[in-house]
């Protein structure tokens, strides 16, 4: 059997740089987000959940759809939901056409909390991001990660 070895092409120094101020930068902005959202008894990951719920008809979408969106393993929401379910902040519900689906909806106090908190992430996100970078450098961000989602997700 004969194998082929590829020669390994490095970052150079400015890629370098920017991609380790990426990392760091996004794990901080992140941390920054969550410890935020934490005053009101959620973090990140709930909040983001939430407001899929609360963008989709009905605020409510299948446990299998809400996993793809958010981009998490099955096991991982379901374990997220059962706690904001304990919190009253949504339900699980049978799918009447398919026994074995499940959905997730938005309760009106899960609903409440979202609205409660948006103000403050939303500020947070324009403080930390959105108004660091230039219209264009943010519009520039937004095809980057546009290319990667869709680059990754086909693979």
């Amino acid at each position: 059997m004969t194998t082929t070895k590829t020669e390994t092409h490095w970052l150079n120094a400015e890629q370098q740089v920017a991609w380790r101020a990426y990392l760091l930068g996004t794990a901080r902005l992140m941390a920054k987000l969550d410890d935020e959202l934490r005053r009101f008894g959620i973090g990140i990951n709930d909040y983001e959940i939430l407001v899929r719920l609360s963008e989709s008809p009905d605020r409510r979408l299948r446990m299998a759809d809400l996993a793809d969106r958010l981009h998490q393993s099955r096991s991982r929401l379901t374990h997220t939901i059962g706690r904001l379910e304990a919190a009253e902040l949504v339900r699980r519900t049978s799918c009447t056409s398919d026994k074995r689906g499940v959905w997730a909806e938005l309760t009106e106090a899960g609903h409440n909390l979202l609205v409660e908190a948006a103000p403050t992430h939303v500020e947070s996100v324009r403080e930390n991001l959105v108004g660091l970078a230039s219209p264009e450098d943010f519009a520039a961000i937004g095809r980057v990660f546009d290319a990667v989602a869709e680059h990754v997700g086909q693979h």
